[in-house]
């Protein structure tokens, strides 16, 4: 493969969009048409219009996605040798679009959702707040990813508006329930995986083919109507209060673009099944570093390498009693907090379920979300150039119920 280093393009300095990145998001202009596009530097290459090859002006990145992984690292080489080859520049240069000029659609057409809870620290936090008498873990929890299945069709592109959403609630002093709008909007900024390759109903995925089926990362709003979830999780789990609005950030970043991040995961605290044992196995963990900004202003950096469970353990698990993949499958890690307080990676952690509001700069205060308040989740992470990826950003401003 070319130099990744030596390109024709002028990249703007510190970009986190360099040729060690290369993600792939859809895109339109002014024409209308949606196209797949990578991008670089403060460009979009348009896919479509370089390969002339058609399944690049499909709207989504799901046809590329089930080539599989030999045809995703092919094109990969190809698009790094276009932007390194001086001789390519006059072909090439023509279909890189400022990306400040394009609209952004959401990425893949997602078949399944599932929602997974593997962030010790974030589970601890919640089981300390709910359960302060007992246990903050569960008795299953250190031994299998907990995941719920959530709703494909409302997970949406960053940028779409969150509409707060209604259903029943009952506070603890009630009565009986009560309907009407969330009062207890909250966020969760996540981690996304997106399934390339599909697999064979009945035949489980074992944890060192993660990256034959999962193409790339993304990141997740997994917005929560705390007060609805509390009402209506037991005993089946989350339901309505989860299923109004999922944000995803609307570039995949390849894991090939991700080698420099990885990391062992947390030691265990007991011994895993064998579908689950990552021992001497290359490791999954992977060093990413969020950004949690309210109203333009930073509430937290939850770290991602200390995750409990890696996303090749979900693959595995999710896989495990014999459920198939599908090209454009999306799981997300779960909420990502830190063991510090400005590393929670939600507001009911942040405010310590309401009990401590959070202060922002501009003198108002927070326990859950607002009307007109917008959230805004970045992510980097290593490059294999010695600098930072980026991983895009997921936004949403909070509208009034409708």
């Amino acid at each position: 493969m070319s130099d990744p280093g030596a390109t024709w393009l002028d990249l703007p300095a510190g970009t986190g969009y360099g040729l060690d990145n290369l993600p792939y998001g859809v895109f339109s202009d002014a024409s209308g048409r949606r196209r797949t596009g990578v991008a670089v530097g403060d460009a979009v290459l348009d896919l479509a219009a370089v390969t002339g090859d058609p399944l690049h002006g499909t709207g989504s990145l799901n046809a590329f996605l089930a080539r599989g992984p030999r045809a995703w690292a092919d094109l990969r080489e190809r698009i790094t040798g276009w932007l390194t080859d001086g001789a390519l520049r006059a072909r090439v240069q023509p279909h890189l679009l400022p990306r400040d000029r394009v609209r952004m659609h959401l990425p893949v057409e997602v078949a399944d959702y599932v929602d997974f809870y593997s962030s010790r620290h974030h589970a601890e936090n919640l089981g300390r707040m709910f359960r302060p008498d007992s246990e903050p873990l569960t008795p299953n929890w250190t031994h299998l990813p907990i995941g719920y299945h959530g709703r494909a069709g409302t997970v949406a592109v960053s940028g779409t508006p969150v509409v707060r959403p209604a259903g029943q609630r009952k506070a603890p002093a009630d009565d009986a329930p009560t309907s009407g709008p969330s009062q207890r909007l909250d966020i969760e900024a996540e981690v996304g995986f997106v399934v390339g390759a599909g697999s064979e109903l009945g035949t489980p995925v074992p944890i060192g083919a993660f990256a034959d089926h999962v193409f790339g990362v993304c990141l997740v709003n997994d917005w929560s109507a705390r007060d609805l979830q509390a009402w209506e999780y037991v005993p089946l789990g989350p339901f309505l209060g989860k299923s109004f609005l999922t944000s995803v950030s609307p570039w995949v970043v390849p894991l090939a673009a991700l080698q420099a991040a990885r990391v062992a995961p947390p030691a265990r605290d007991v011994p895993l099944q064998p579908y689950l044992d990552d021992t001497g196995a290359e490791p999954w963990g992977l060093d990413l570093t969020l950004e949690v900004r309210l109203n333009g202003e930073v509430v937290s950096r939850p770290p991602f390498g200390g995750m409990y469970w890696t996303p090749a353990q979900q693959l595995a698990h999710l896989t495990a009693n014999g459920a198939s993949l599908r090209t454009g499958d999306l799981y997300a890690s779960g909420t990502v907090s830190g063991p510090d307080r400005d590393q929670r990676g939600s507001l009911i952690e942040l405010s310590w379920g309401g009990k401590e509001p959070l202060s922002l700069a501009e003198g108002t205060t927070r326990t859950f979300l607002a009307d007109g308040d917008e959230v805004t989740i970045t992510a980097t992470a290593p490059g294999a150039g010695g600098g930072r990826i980026a991983l895009g950003e997921v936004t949403g401003r909070v509208e009034p119920a409708r």
